[in-house]
C-alpha cells in the first residue's frame, strides 16, 4: 500500500516510516497539513497517519480535508493527547482508527494488517458481486404498462421512508427483485438486506431462523444462534411469501413490528431490533384474514404501503422487451450470435398465458438459446407447449364478439411491439385511444 505520514516531528515520521517499510509498504512524509493535502491531490494514497496536533494546525480539520480530497483514504490518527473524547470525535469524522503516542512498530504493523484484511474482503465481495452479475440477466424495473408504472412509482417513493411495504403478485413476477431495489433506494442501503423464505421451513425452524435460539432450547439446538432479525438490525428484513407464515409465529412478528422487540427461543431476555420489513405474497391476504388464516392486525401492520405486480400476460407491452433482454444475455453467456425471434415465436409468445411469469420466460429463453441452430430463435427451439397452434376460439370469422376479437388483436399487437407508441402506429390509432381501449377491454 502507498502510505502518507503526516506529523510535525521528524523523529515520529522516521519511526513510522521504518515500521511501514519493514511491513512491505511504501511511505511518503508530510510535515504539515498543507503539504499533506498537496500530496494527496498529486497522487493516490491508500492510508494516511495523521497527528492530532500539527503545530498550530488541528489534525481533525486536516482529517476532513484529506477525506474530501480522497474519498477512499483510510486515515489513522495518532497523538500524545489520547483520550476517549478525541478518539470518538476522530472516528465520527471518518477516521479508520486511533493510536496513542508513544506507539510501537508492532502497533503500526497491526493496524496495516487489519486494513489489508479489510481491503481483501472488500475485493472479494466485489469479485463475488461481479460473478453474480455475470450469471444473472440485467434487472429491468421499467414498464410500458400504465398500471405497472404506477405500482413501481409507489414502491420507489415509499422506499425513501421507514414504512413497511407489502408486495403482491403471482409467483415469478419479480417480487424479491423489487424488494431488493426498494432497499437499495432506501436510507438503509448500506446495511444488510436479509431474506426469510416463510414456506421453506417447519414452524419450529422458521421461528428459530427468524428470532434465533439458545443452545439446548430444542432438539438439535447445539449452539446459540442470533437469527435473521438480529442480522437485519439497521437494515431490511424481507419476508418472502408471508402468507405461508404459521399462525403461531404471527403474534411474535406483530410484536416485532409494533414494539421493535423479540425474544430468542429458550431465552427470556427481551431484545430490540431496528428493522424495516418488506413482505411479499402470491396469496390474497385480505381473503385469508376473512377466513381466519391470517391475523387481521398483522395484515394492517404489513399493509402500510401495498404494491401489486401483475402477471406477465397482463403486461403485453413489456413482454417483447423482457424476452429480448434475456435473448441478449443468454446469447452472450453462451458465446452464440442470436439476433432475433422468428415471427412464429413472437406470435406464440403473444398467445401464451405465462403461468410462471418472468421466471418461466427466462427459462424458456435460456433453453431456446441453447438449442438455437441459427441466428434466429425458431418455434422448434421452444418447449412443446408452444408448438401447438393458437387457440382458434378467437379468430377472424369465428363465433366471437367484436370486442373479444378487438381485445385479442390489441393484445397480440402489443406483444410484438417495442412500446405502446409502436403498437398504436400499427393499429392506426393514437396512444391515448389505445389506452382507453385497453381500459375498456380489461387489458390494463
Amino acid at each position: 500500500m502507498r502510505i502518507l505520514i503526516v506529523d510535525d516531528e521528524a523523529g515520529i515520521r522516521k519511526t513510522t516510516r521504518i515500521a511501514i517499510e519493514t511491513a512491505g509498504h511504501e511511505a511518503a512524509e508530510a510535515p504539515s497539513g498543507g503539504r499533506a493535502l498537496k500530496a494527496v491531490e498529486e497522487e493516490a494514497f491508500d492510508v494516511a497517519f495523521v497527528d492530532l496536533k500539527l503545530g498550530a494546525e488541528d489534525g481533525l480539520e486536516v482529517l476532513g480535508k484529506l477525506l474530501k480530497a480522497q474519498l477512499n483514504l483510510q486515515v489513522i490518527m495518532f497523538t500524545a493527547y489520547a483520550n476517549i473524547a478525541t478518539a470518538v470525535e476522530a472516528m465520527r469524522r471518518g477516521a479508520y482508527d486511533f493510536v496513542p503516542k508513544p506507539f510501537t512498530p508492532d502497533q503500526i504493523r497491526g493496524i496495516l494488517a487489519k486494513i489489508e484484511k479489510t481491503r481483501a474482503l472488500q475485493s472479494r465481495v466485489r469479485s463475488l458481486e461481479n460473478e453474480i452479475a455475470a450469471e444473472s440477466p440485467p434487472i429491468d424495473l421499467e414498464s410500458a404498462e400504465h398500471s405497472t408504472q404506477q405500482a413501481l412509482q409507489i414502491a420507489f417513493k415509499a422506499a425513501e421512508t421507514p414504512a413497511n411495504i407489502l408486495i403482491l403478485g403471482p409467483s415469478g413476477t419479480g417480487k424479491s427483485v423489487l424488494a431488493r431495489e426498494i432497499h437499495r433506494r432506501s436510507p438503509r442501503r448500506d446495511a444488510a438486506f436479509v431474506t426469510v423464505s416463510c414456506p421453506s421451513l417447519s414452524r419450529e425452524l422458521l421461528e428459530s431462523d427468524l428470532f434465533g435460539h439458545v443452545k439446548g432450547s430444542f432438539t438439535g439446538a447445539v449452539v446459540d444462534t442470533m437469527g435473521k432479525v438480529a442480522a437485519a438490525d439497521g437494515g431490511t428484513l424481507f419476508l418472502d411469501e408471508i402468507g405461508e407464515m404459521p399462525a403461531e409465529i404471527q403474534p411474535k412478528l406483530l410484536r416485532l413490528l409494533q414494539e421493535r422487540e423479540y425474544e430468542r427461543i429458550g431465552e427470556p431476555k427481551v431484545r430490540r431490533a431496528n428493522v424495516r420489513v418488506i413482505a411479499a405474497t402470491n396469496r390474497n391476504l385480505a381473503e385469508d384474514v376473512k377466513a381466519g388464516k391470517f391475523r387481521e392486525d398483522l395484515f394492517y401492520r404489513l399493509n402500510v404501503i401495498s404494491v401489486a405486480l401483475p402477471g406477465l400476460h397482463q403486461r403485453p407491452a413489456d413482454l417483447v422487451r423482457f424476452a429480448d433482454n434475456y435473448r441478449k444475455f443468454f446469447a452472450a453467456r453462451l458465446g452464440k450470435r442470436i439476433t432475433d425471434f422468428s415471427p412464429d415465436v413472437t406470435a406464440a409468445f403473444a398467445g401464451y398465458k405465462w403461468p410462471g411469469n418472468l421466471r418461466e420466460l427466462r427459462n424458456v429463453i435460456e433453453r431456446a438459446a441453447i438449442l438455437a441452430g441459427s441466428e434466429t430463435i425458431e418455434l422448434c427451439d421452444l418447449p412443446e407447449e408452444f408448438a401447438s397452434k393458437p387457440d382458434p376460439g378467437i379468430a377472424v370469422g369465428s363465433r366471437v364478439t367484436i370486442d373479444a376479437l378487438e381485445a385479442e388483436h390489441i393484445r397480440r399487437v402489443l406483444a410484438i411491439s417495442r412500446n405502446l407508441e409502436d403498437a398504436a402506429r400499427t393499429l392506426g390509432i393514437d396512444p391515448a385511444t389505445l389506452y382507453r381501449k385497453r381500459q375498456k377491454l380489461g387489458l390494463l
